[in-house]
């Protein structure tokens, strides 16, 4: 096909790339060495590299050629061979563990820097031109989180918003949310725009012991939104793991039973919502987007019924059979909360507080709480994005993956929250992964652009191919294939050529 002459820059993916050293292996696919890969487009052709993030841990698991660095699903351990005190001391020191800096989830923008991020609190620069690793970035150093989201928020001005869990101080844990600015005053060019990290606001977490476990977070034009599910870590069982012998992941667990409480967070004060706003117990990774009509706030999300999602990627289930062994027990749900922040509190006990248009209802109860129940958009899609110009705005379009039985996206489908229509690309024995919307210069409209995916052929022999879509018809434009081994990856950004910097800078 032919690429649209606009289209220029570089599309940017991360995921586990590596999952056996010598003759250790991973138990989970989250855990594997990252892989950065990129599409770069330029005067209508494609260039495609991939190299693994030279991370501490990937050298560190790469010269012992065994896996020496705990991930969340594997815990490792040192040489056998030391002695008992060394051994003594290294159980004591992974009380708070010392993290992984194996950065495989997502590509995060920090003023003209690029950064491979995970969950923990270490963060990789790299430069996105040549995929090289770069300095390592402790979060913690500027703000106390174990362990922070990589699904950040930019506003307008390109500040970077994001939540990240403080599990240290003397049993206070809470979610921070903190900001770091894009740019540091003239003065200071040589300092780093982390060295101006602000904590916008703490909330503490409902249990002290038990800290929510989230992926991403919502933001409107003056809100936050912040989730507090009922899928949760267990601090006291995560700092003994490393002594039983077990990972981090199996200290997290879900109570059914429990409620899932909605936080807000006003912009503008930085003082939470007083109202306290509930649902029914769900798990969740992905914020949609989020918006505000007439005193409410609307926020879409894509949730479970229980955490089957996460067992689905260990490794001993992804083998030859898993399309046989491995069936979802819960379809993602495109829910939508709509949670009317300006209601009369004179409103009787029982009475649906929501006056616009939708099926959501937030229901007032005897002590002051309100109850949420969503409308349900669409079933079966995941690792949505949407046109990132009208986030915390109206918008229209979800850009996903289509999942049904099984957690390995089959098709591409582009959704119209407003008619419930949704177009697909899919062909069979294609895995597409997460679609990225880049819009066209000067666009008018929310569909005006280009879907970019990254399709994985399920025969290793037929070669893997990047798919360029109309994002308004959903129709191919033209797909540039790749004789190379790729694999499946998480996350990553779209980086126009003009947000570049030049070699020379």
């Amino acid at each position: 096909g032919q690429l649209p002459s606009w289209l220029q820059g570089i599309l940017l993916r991360n995921g586990p790339g590596m999952h056996t050293i010598g003759d250790t292996k991973y138990n989970h696919w989250f855990d594997g060495l990252a892989l950065l890969h990129s599409f770069t487009f330029k005067n209508g052709e494609v260039y495609y590299r991939s190299k693994y993030l030279r991370s501490d841990t990937y050298n560190c698991n790469i010269e012992a050629n065994r896996i020496v660095v705990s991930e969340f699903g594997t815990m490792a351990y040192p040489d056998p061979c030391k002695n008992i005190f060394a051994k003594a001391f290294s159980y004591l020191s992974h009380t708070i563990p010392e993290f992984t800096d194996n950065c495989l989830i997502n590509i995060m923008k920090v003023g003209d820097d690029f950064y491979a991020t995970g969950e923990t609190n270490f963060i990789r620069k790299i430069n996105p031109q040549t995929l090289e690793t770069l300095e390592k970035v402790d979060v913690n150093k500027y703000v106390a989180v174990n362990v922070a989201t990589s699904h950040p928020h930019y506003d307008s001005a390109g500040n970077i918003l994001n939540m990240g869990t403080s599990i240290v101080d003397k049993g206070k844990t809470k979610y921070l949310l903190f900001k770091i600015p894009s740019s540091v005053p003239e003065q200071e060019k040589k300092k780093s725009c982390f060295k101006h990290l602000e904590v916008v606001c703490s909330i503490p977490s409902r249990s002290l012991l038990h800290p929510s476990y989230y992926h991403s977070f919502g933001i409107t034009e003056n809100y936050i939104i912040f989730i507090e599910q009922p899928f949760r870590l267990d601090i006291v069982k995560m700092a003994t793991a490393y002594i039983r012998g077990v990972s981090w992941a199996s200290c997290l667990g879900f109570n059914k039973d429990d409620k899932t409480w909605f936080h807000f967070i006003d912009r503008k004060t930085k003082k939470e919502v007083s109202t306290k706003f509930y649902t029914d117990a769900m798990v969740f990774f992905h914020h949609i987007n989020a918006y505000e009509e007439d005193g409410h706030i609307i926020f879409d999300i894509i949730a479970y019924t229980d955490n089957s999602l996460y067992d689905m990627f260990y490794l001993k289930n992804l083998d030859k059979n898993f399309e046989e062994n491995v069936k979802l027990t819960s379809i993602p749900a495109c829910k939508r909360f709509v949670v009317p922040l300006q209601h009369d509190k004179d409103a009787l006990v029982d009475s649906n507080l929501v006056t616009i248009p939708s099926t959501a209802t937030a229901v007032k109860e005897k002590d002051g709480n309100i109850y949420c129940t969503p409308e349900i958009l669409c079933e079966g899609i995941e690792l949505p994005r949407i046109n990132y110009d009208y986030n915390g705005k109206k918008y229209k379009y979800v850009f996903a993956t289509e999942v049904q039985w099984s957690p390995i996206p089959t098709k591409i489908a582009k959704f119209n929250t407003e008619t419930k229509e949704m177009l697909h690309w899919g062909q069979s024995d294609c895995w597409p992964s997460e679609p990225v919307f880049v819009p066209r210069p000067d666009a008018k409209e929310e569909d005006d652009g280009v879907v970019l995916t990254c399709v994985v052929k399920t025969d290793p022999k037929d070669p893997p191919f990047l798919l360029v879509l109309d994002a308004k018809t959903f129709t191919e434009i033209g797909r540039a294939t790749v004789n190379v081994e790729m694999h499946m990856d998480l996350h990553g950004i779209f980086i126009p050529q003009q947000a570049m910097k030049t070699e020379t800078e």
